[in-house]
């Protein structure tokens, strides 16, 4: 497996991200209230970069006339069209029997770096 130091943690704040390629390949690293997520920087819609996107919640299912909001700071909406993807899972959240996925990447910290696994 491929793992690449992508920076030092103390130079990804939290709510910051940074992109950088590997093998070819963008992926998108971000820092959310502290948790770091490392995704390709690409959209499989029609490969806006991802990580111009914003991060935040999304509507839950519920009730009619109820509105419920939820998974904070786990969604990342795409800047072109709005897809949101769940970026723990990279599942796509406005149809989930579909095959669209974001790809994500193991994502930790050694040694005070941040390390992404790009298998």
């Amino acid at each position: 497996m491929a793992r690449t130091v992508v920076c030092r943690l103390d130079e990804l704040a939290s709510g910051e991200r940074r992109v950088v390629r590997v093998d070819g390949r963008e992926i998108g690293v971000l820092n959310v209230d502290g948790r770091l997520y490392a995704v390709r920087n690409r959209c499989p819609h029609q490969g806006a970069e991802l990580c111009r996107g914003t991060v935040g919640g999304t509507m839950l299912p519920s009730d009619p006339k109820e509105y419920r909001h939820g998974l904070e700071g786990r969604v990342l909406r795409c800047p072109w069209h709005g897809w949101e993807f769940d970026l723990e899972s990279g599942e796509k959240l406005f149809d989930p029997s579909g095959h669209v996925r974001m790809k994500t990447y193991p994502v930790e910290v050694e040694d005070g770096n941040v390390v992404v696994d790009v298998g």
